[in-house]
């Protein structure tokens, strides 16, 4: 039976371009010809912001189906997307779907708290769906706590967006043993995708500095895309606009659709994924691992795994 694989995008830091590579990664895999379903898990609501979905648009959102008030399928909302594709010149219409979220979750620390098997309750409500898509993208609050937690318990595969910043390599040691935690105890399917450098200005040594520390602290961890600095991925937003549809000729775009593309091939690829050990990151076909501590490890460093391929652009 055809089960989607499921991703967290997860760093409990925010401003590192979270949110914005969910939703264009979920619309550049969509242009690819997936069937995409994704999970808004901040109650700051952005990804539902992000889609242009109003409060006219919601009958239930993410809180309502945790509190086992309205079944997932209920509160999925689905949008067309502004970009087309075009096959033997006709035109094809595409939609992504989206499981809104609410300020309301902000509560579900204390609500949830005495609800047996709490940490599996989006598991559970996404087995109900997980026949429908190839992918299924949980965006999750910016912390560490009970919705992080199911997030991972839910997913096969976890990705780390971090802003090309000193600060950022520093809040990464906690968030992985956080990682190493639910593997261990809650989740032993759960394997790291990768991190994604985004904000990335080729220009600023220090941008150029930090993606040379993270590749010789993790080797292949990193993917080889990276999201760079683009005006155009700001104002997207602010027009309900994923960026194939906001600025389909631009940086922003031609940077998602690559990511998408290596993000297929990590995930169908399993010896590109990565567990925790011990504090350890290890490659799972053995070829290298790093060393949470601050130790270089001996990855490959040659970060190979995707090919590009042109007839898949879908402008």
């Amino acid at each position: 039976m055809h089960r989607a694989e499921t991703a967290a995008f997860l760093n409990h830091k925010g401003g590192v371009g979270k949110t914005t590579s969910v939703a264009n990664t979920g619309a550049g895999l969509t242009l690819l010809g997936k069937r995409v379903l994704l999970v808004d898990l901040d109650p700051q609501s952005h990804l539902t912001g992000f889609l242009g979905i109003g409060q006219e648009e919601i009958g239930a959102t993410i809180y309502d189906v945790l509190r086992g008030r309205a079944q997932l399928r209920e509160a999925i909302v689905t949008r067309p997307l502004k970009a087309r594709l075009y096959i033997d010149g006709r035109d094809s219409q595409l939609s992504m779907s989206l499981v809104p979220s609410s300020i309301e979750l902000s509560e579900a620390e204390m609500t949830l708290a005495g609800t047996p098997m709490r940490e599996y309750l989006l598991r559970r409500a996404l087995s109900g769906v997980a026949g429908d898509y190839d992918y299924i993208l949980l965006d999750c609050p910016p912390s560490l706590g009970l919705i992080s937690v199911n997030a991972l318990a839910a997913s096969r595969k976890v990705f780390i967006p971090i802003q090309t910043e000193h600060l950022a390599l520093q809040s990464l040691e906690s968030l992985m043993e956080k990682i190493e935690s639910v593997m261990a105890e809650l989740n032993q399917d759960l394997v790291i995708g990768g991190l994604i450098a985004t904000r990335y200005d080729g220009r600023k040594n220090l941008s150029r500095t930090v993606v040379e520390a993270l590749r010789e602290r993790f080797g292949v961890l990193l993917l080889d895309t990276m999201i760079r600095e683009n005006i155009v991925l700001a104002e997207s937003p602010r027009h309900g606009m994923d960026i194939f549809s906001y600025r389909p000729r631009s940086y922003g775009m031609e940077d998602y659709l690559n990511l998408s593309l290596e993000i297929m091939g990590r995930i169908a690829a399993a010896n590109t994924l990565f567990s925790v050990e011990r504090g350890v990151i290890r490659s799972n076909d053995g070829t290298g691992e790093s060393d949470l501590s601050g130790r270089a490890g001996g990855g490959t460093g040659d970060g190979n795994s995707i090919v590009d391929d042109d007839s898949a652009i879908p402008v």
